[in-house]
C-alpha cells in the first residue's frame, strides 16, 4: 500500500506523514524535497508554480512510487497533488489499488493560523488562495478531517486504509 497525503499548504501533510511512518515503519518520501531550487525560490517569492514547473517534480515522485511498487514496499508520500492531471502523472502505469490518495481537509481559517505559526518553510503564505483555487477535489480519495491531533488523524487514516 502506498498512501499519498495530498492537500493545500499547511493541511498537515508532513506532520501526519511523520506520525504514519512512526505507526507503520513504512518508507517515506517528502514531496517538497523533490522540488528544484528554482521551484522553491519561485514559491518563496510568492509566485505560484506553473504546470510546466511541476513536470520534473511530478516525474521524480512517480519514480519513487514506481520503485516502491517494484520492490513490494509500502510507502507514504506527501504531495499537494492539487489537480487530477498531477495525480494521473503520479500513478501512471501503477497497478490499480497500489496507491490511495488521502485528502487532508482543513478549514481555511485553521490553514491561515497554521501558516502564520510556521517558520522556516519556503512556501509563501500568500499562495494559499492560489492553491485553494487550483484544488480539484479527487473523486476516489479518502477524505479526512485533519484538524485533530496528528496521532488521531494518522490512526483514522490507517483505519480507513485497512481492508474491510
Amino acid at each position: 500500500m502506498i498512501a499519498i497525503l495530498m492537500g493545500v499548504t499547511s493541511s498537515g501533510k508532513s506532520t501526519i506523514a511523520a506520525e504514519l511512518v512512526r505507526l507503520t515503519g513504512w518508507s517515506y518520501a517528502e514531496g517538497d524535497d523533490y522540488h528544484s531550487a528554482a521551484n522553491k525560490a519561485k514559491m518563496h517569492s510568492g509566485m505560484p508554480l506553473t504546470d510546466e514547473d511541476r513536470v520534473p517534480w511530478l516525474a521524480s515522485l512517480h519514480d519513487v512510487i514506481a520503485s516502491w511498487v517494484r520492490n513490494g514496499q509500502n510507502g507514504i508520500m506527501t504531495c499537494s497533488a492539487l489537480k487530477q492531471a498531477y495525480r494521473d502523472v503520479l500513478t501512471k502505469d501503477i497497478p490499480e489499488g497500489a496507491c490511495r490518495f488521502v485528502l487532508l481537509e482543513v478549514p481555511v481559517a485553521i490553514l491561515k493560523q497554521r501558516i502564520e505559526s510556521r517558520s522556516g518553510h519556503f512556501m509563501n503564505p500568500d499562495l494559499l488562495q492560489s492553491q485553494l483555487d487550483t484544488l480539484e477535489l479527487p473523486q476516489s480519495a479518502l477524505r479526512v478531517d485533519a484538524t485533530g491531533p496528528p496521532q488521531v488523524v494518522a490512526q483514522n487514516i490507517l483505519n480507513k486504509l485497512a481492508p474491510a
